[in-house]
């Protein structure tokens, strides 16, 4: 809260200096986003049961995650919040034995650690999402956390094993029809066969991204365009079902 009366501060004299520069809509969105973290933890003090606990954890430790683009002093102090709700959401997920509870602490551990470059705690913690993410034959989670976990492969360049997950994730996908998840497939081969010189299949795999996202958005226009259509279809019929009660109530003002 000190920063952002500092930031109001800043903003209220109009200082030039482009390292306090802050935009209205930066400077909401810094204020929505301490107010409910602040009223999060306000409830967690009122809370005295485990399942209402564990939901206040994660729904902290999910505003401590967005951190990408906060300067490097704020971001470390998001990134240890974000862990130390994490944990505490996890210690109470598993004595509850809550696995989509677990899995979500998984997810967001693996990205701390991976944004801190701690890459075999990144890479367990999402072994462990994708562990339970298969018992529970839950496919989009599976294929999330294949994707997450090629991506780290690839930054400790374990380039062969970053294949074969890429590769399963890319059958999945195929099978269960999902193609904006194919289109993030390829976008990891990409970058895969950067890494690997194979600038002929980085070009292939390119191409079938951006086909697959040209696809996915004419879908979304026809979409669209469809229901824009089946409105203004309802909106004729409302005022044609309208127009024989207007015209007999005319008649009636002109006959008195």
């Amino acid at each position: 809260m000190k920063k952002l009366i500092i930031l109001i501060i800043i903003s209220l004299y109009g200082l030039k200096s482009s390292a306090y520069a802050v935009t209205d809509s930066t400077l909401l969105q810094s204020a929505v986003h301490a107010t409910l973290i602040d009223s999060l933890k306000q409830q967690l003090q009122l809370s005295s049961n485990d399942t209402l606990k564990s939901a206040l954890y994660t729904q902290l430790a999910a505003e401590y995650l967005k951190y990408d683009k906060l300067d490097s002093r704020t971001r470390k102090f998001y990134q240890a919040q974000a862990l130390n709700y994490s944990y505490l959401a996890l210690h109470l997920y598993s004595g509850m034995n809550d696995t989509t509870g677990l899995r979500t602490c998984f997810n967001s551990l693996a990205k701390v650690y991976r944004s801190q470059r701690k890459y075999p705690q990144a890479k367990w913690f999402i072994l462990q999402s994708n562990t339970l993410s298969r018992l529970k034959k839950d496919v989009p989670n599976i294929l999330e956390s294949l994707i997450v976990l090629a991506n780290i492969k690839m930054e400790i360049k374990d380039y062969t094993l970053a294949m074969r997950d890429l590769n399963e994730a890319l059958t999945l996908s195929k099978a269960n029809h999902y193609p904006k998840v194919e289109s993030n497939v390829q976008e990891s081969y990409v970058l895969l066969y950067t890494h690997l010189k194979n600038y002929t299949k980085a070009d292939i795999a390119a191409k079938r991204h951006d086909f697959i996202e040209d696809s996915l958005l004419k879908d979304e226009e026809k979409l669209v365009a469809k229901t824009r259509d089946t409105l203004q279809a309802k909106k004729k019929v409302f005022q044609a079902s309208r127009k024989p009660y207007k015209a007999n109530y005319s008649r009636r003002i002109a006959s008195l």
